[in-house]
């Protein structure tokens, strides 16, 4: 049927349980893929018609076809799932595990499995930071918030902890207040650095179960802890992540960095744009990236507006400063 320059084109699924979790509730799947595309879909038993133009119908087809390729495979599908296949289109599936695995990632997707979940990178840039993670002992991951810099390595982190290949975690940050002074805050020890640390916290429960991180942290398996608290340690069989980079000092920079023991990967993430040490105080991590950026084995993954997977205002909003700050120099 044809309609102006608007066609029908009609795809069938074989099996109606696996279309309705396509569909996704109250059709917002559907929804998705419409408003990206500018068609309109409709579902009609076990099939679902397509109307756009060629172009347009084409690819939200494709796009239908390899999400319930993904439900066959056992998999869920998910807002994430439907941003990940317009950034990246269709890929093979490269998996992580088993550990002999880890480095034959080649040009196909990433999967990083976790207890809970299954991680896979959204953009072009965190595929290759995932891969920088598995490859290099020591990585940075250097952009604007809301690109997945922090929640890739600690994916990664859980991934390597599940398979062996560290004997703990360790997640830290500097317990800097960004602009604003919260004063004394109530409590021992831990109760006034919890703030600084949950968005940690909200990460590691995405991949554990609540038991079993529970008992890992009691365990000091997994520690999470300011910056401040490193001084003097050194890292061994440990993935460790240093979040909010930005942040530290370079003293605390160089200290933190020294840490590395034999079998340990470290990760530093931060935005440059963030900083909220106190005025003329040099950050730590620029200073990291000059000094260290020709060093073999150390890798630097950069992110923009353009990786940014949280609310798409968001990366609007980045953008917008941006260029505000492109303007006045």
């Amino acid at each position: 049927m044809t309609t102006g320059t608007l066609t029908e084109a009609t795809i069938e699924f074989p099996d109606n349980r696996l279309l309705i979790e396509l569909c996704g509730e109250f059709d917002r799947n559907l929804t998705d893929i419409e408003t990206r595309l500018g068609v309109q879909i409709l579902r009609r038993g076990n099939q679902l018609s397509v109307f756009g133009e060629a172009d347009p119908q084409a690819e939200a087809i494709e796009v239908l076809q390899t999400l319930y390729e993904r439900l066959e495979q056992g998999k869920h599908v998910e807002s994430q799932d439907i941003d990940r296949e317009f950034r990246l289109g269709a890929e093979p599936a490269v998996d992580t595990e088993p550990v002999n695995q880890l480095e034959m990632f080649g040009g196909g997707r990433v999967e990083i499995k976790t207890r809970k979940k299954l991680i896979e990178p959204r953009t072009e840039a965190q595929k290759a930071y995932v891969k920088a993670l598995f490859d290099n002992e020591l990585a940075f991951g250097i952009g604007p918030a809301g690109t997945g810099k922090t929640y890739l390595a600690v994916a990664v982190g859980v991934n390597m902890f599940i398979n062996g290949l560290v004997d703990k975690i360790i997640l830290s940050r500097p317990a800097v207040e960004a602009g604003e002074k919260l004063g004394f805050l109530p409590g021992a020890m831990e109760d006034k650095v919890d703030p600084y640390m949950q968005p940690l916290y909200d990460a590691l429960q995405d991949f554990l179960p609540g038991k079993q991180l529970a008992r890992l942290r009691e365990e000091k398996i997994i520690e999470i802890a300011p910056l401040a608290f490193m001084r003097g340690r050194t890292l061994s069989n440990a993935f460790v992540v240093l979040d909010e980079a930005q942040n530290a000092t370079s003293m605390q920079m160089k200290m933190f960095l020294t840490r590395l023991g034999e079998g340990s990967r470290m990760v530093i993430t931060g935005d440059r744009t963030q900083i909220d040490l106190p005025r003329g105080m040099p950050s730590g991590l620029a200073e990291a990236e000059k000094l260290l950026k020709d060093i073999p084995k150390i890798s630097f993954n950069y992110f923009t507006s353009k990786d940014v997977v949280r609310h798409p205002l968001v990366a609007a909003i980045i953008e917008a400063y941006e260029a505000a700050d492109n303007a006045q120099g």
